[in-house]
């Protein structure tokens, strides 16, 4: 499912890329792979997660091509405008404050870069109740509600992916450059102005 995602996500070549919620760090092994001139930060709130992720990257570590913080969704530490791309691989279900949380993301991003969310399943499965159920705190999301939260915090070029057999859900979206923010407020300006 993360390949899946990832071959629809465009992984950029270089930059900085993080993993938000990067578990037993399997997927920055594969962001490396796939981008072999980046430098890949992967973060969780779980010490224990941090820990195997630090295991399983060991050598990236060492060269300095990978970093592995402990770290919550919803104050990361790090500077506006940082990473090309940043993923979330089967976490979004669990963040606390989703709107707030992706703006997070959002300014984190540099402009331009993406926001790419991998989930097994899509919230359209049947399945999701049963699994918000067993499982406190999460809440399967609909590709209309992802779509919805992450245009409220400003993000654009939002496209979503699915594997309907599976209901495996691929979400992609877009930190918008600073010049065409610019030119969008200019128009709203100018439209204003006009009334």
């Amino acid at each position: 499912m993360a390949s899946w995602g990832l071959d629809l996500g465009n992984v950029p070549t270089e930059g900085e890329i993080i993993d938000i919620g990067c578990g037993g760090g399997a997927n920055l092994s594969r962001l490396m792979d796939r981008s072999l001139y980046a430098k890949v930060t992967g973060v969780d709130y779980s010490p224990v997660s941090v820990e195997k992720t630090r295991k399983v990257n060991a050598d990236a570590i060492a060269e300095g091509r990978c970093k592995v913080l402990e770290a919550s969704v919803a104050s990361r530490p790090f500077k506006d405008d940082t990473f090309a791309m940043a993923t979330a691989f089967e976490t979004v279900y669990f963040w606390p404050d989703i709107e707030k949380s992706f703006a997070e993301v959002l300014r984190i991003l540099v402009p331009g870069g993406r926001f790419l969310i991998v989930n097994e399943d899509d919230g359209l499965s049947g399945n999701n109740e049963k699994w918000e159920k067993m499982i406190e705190g999460m809440h399967t999301y609909t590709p209309e509600e992802l779509q919805t939260h992450l245009a409220a915090v400003g993000f654009r070029d939002i496209a979503v992916h699915r594997n309907e057999s599976r209901h495996w859900l691929c979400v992609t979206a877009v930190k918008m450059k600073k010049a065409f923010v610019k030119k969008l407020k200019a128009l709203g300006a100018a439209e204003t102005e006009s009334r």
